[in-house]
């Protein structure tokens, strides 16, 4: 399969198993959504990906490869993009210096016309910035990658209702592997509409849901299922 895998994943923090040997598959086609409530694993999992935590045992495999033993910063100079949803910018750096670090041949008005709020923020240092808008630079940093696999732990948070609409349609007209980590589905995802999702409930380090989104809402017996309704 083409996309990124976990595969019998354990991971460990000293004593504490925060994933319990979970298999979870993110297709290269679909936008892939690992849904949770905080201490659920979710974000465990989206690190274990990129290679910022280790296995304690399982396996990653990106196309078909194992990939477990790759560094993280191998993995990201491979094409694998990492939004964690802390510290995801330099701080010390202004807004342009992030945005020419993330790809220096490249210019930078991709990401300035997907978020027109940064252009009077340039020469301001990251570090200043609000929660929202260092939020910002750092999925336009994701977007200058070129990247073929993005992890984006919680994208919009700290944003307004309508740049995280815009964010999420940015996130799915994306050509690669999208994996978000969410407390909730996003809007679009709710309506049925838009990329081929994927959504794999966790709970407690471990998936008890796998599916479409319509199927998640359908399903009686999840546990979560009334914080992932419309509202």
């Amino acid at each position: 399969m083409r996309g990124i895998e976990l595969r019998d994943a354990r991971v460990h923090y000293g004593p504490l198993e925060a994933l319990h040997g979970i298999t979870l598959a993110a297709p290269a086609a679909a936008l892939t959504v690992l849904l949770g409530r905080n201490g659920a694993g979710r974000t465990t999992a989206l690190r274990a990906l990129a290679g910022t935590v280790p296995l304690s045992s399982g396996t990653v495999v990106r196309d078909g490869r194992d990939i477990t033993r790759q560094p993280a910063h191998e993995r990201a100079a491979n094409g694998l993009c990492f939004v964690p949803d802390r510290e995801a910018v330099f701080s010390s750096l202004t807004v342009a210096e992030n945005l020419a670090l993330a790809h220096p041949a490249r210019d930078t008005a991709r990401a300035l016309d997907a978020y027109p709020e940064l252009r009077p923020l340039l020469p301001r240092r990251a570090g200043t910035l609000s929660g929202g808008e260092q939020r910002m630079l750092a999925l336009s940093r994701a977007l200058l990658a070129d990247a073929a696999v993005i992890l984006v732990d919680e994208p919009t948070q700290g944003m307004s209702p309508a740049v995280a609409a815009r964010t999420y349609a940015l996130l799915e007209d994306l050509d690669a592997c999208v994996v978000l980590a969410e407390q909730r589905l996003p809007p679009g995802l709710r309506e049925g509409a838009g990329r081929t999702a994927v959504v794999h409930e966790l709970r407690r380090g471990a998936v008890v849901f796998s599916g479409e989104p319509g199927e998640l809402r359908a399903c009686p017996w999840t546990p979560a299922r009334s914080q992932y309704a419309p509202e």
